[in-house]
């Protein structure tokens, strides 16, 4: 399995000649999509969701309801499948959609909608939460873990990274903070991973 990190939230997982996009939203380069073979959008915020980056694939899209409604062009609609939570489904690789809700932004703020994605590439799998610290309900050999958000304490993410204690932890939604902050943060996550498991934060288009 070759995961490659692209802007902000979005990862691409690569086996067996698939290429499976997550959350190519208007922080990512459209290098992201190019060649992909099925993309998949946890929520409808557009650092997770770019219209404009589904336009430019023919790939099938499977996303949830409130994203499909989101989404609104008729010939990206043609092609997008409509999900729901618990489900599973193949995209050339077998998926799990996990989770219902974004994380708590702030009480007086409305509660989105976002289910995360198990992908099982051979004998390896990958969870991407999207905005939200839902376990995968399983053992995954790589967590995207978003290291910040306006959603998001530090202790919430490191907590969230010590109690799945995948072997290797890339860190997503890392466009918020400067480079300084995020100085401060990785560290933090290197020692609250487990030992023994990696964590990483990459530059975009780099492969884990």
């Amino acid at each position: 399995m070759r995961v490659t990190k692209f802007g902000h939230a979005c990862v691409r997982i690569e086996y067996d000649g698939h290429a499976v996009v997550i959350d190519p939203g208007v922080l990512t380069d459209r290098e992201a999509v190019e060649g992909a073979t099925a993309v998949l959008i946890t929520h409808e915020h557009p650092d997770h969701l770019s219209v404009d980056h589904l336009r430019a694939v023919d790939a099938p899209v499977f996303t949830i309801d409130a994203v499909a409604k989101a989404i609104a062009d008729p010939a990206v609609l043609e092609r997008t499948t409509v999900i729901a939570p618990g489900d599973s489904f193949d995209v050339g690789l077998p998926v799990r959609a996990v989770g219902e809700l974004h994380a708590v932004i702030h009480p007086e703020f409305p509660r989105f909608f976002n289910s995360g994605y198990v992908v099982a590439a051979g004998d390896e799998s990958l969870f991407h939460p999207g905005d939200a610290f839902t376990p995968p309900g399983e053992e995954v050999d790589v967590l995207c873990v978003p290291v910040c958000a306006p959603w998001a304490k530090i202790s919430e993410v490191l907590d969230y990274a010590r109690a799945n204690a995948a072997p290797r932890n890339l860190a997503i939604h890392d466009m918020v903070y400067s480079e300084f902050g995020l100085s401060v943060v990785d560290p933090r996550m290197e020692a609250f991973v487990g030992e023994g498991n990696v964590y990483k934060r990459l530059k975009p288009g780099e492969d884990l």
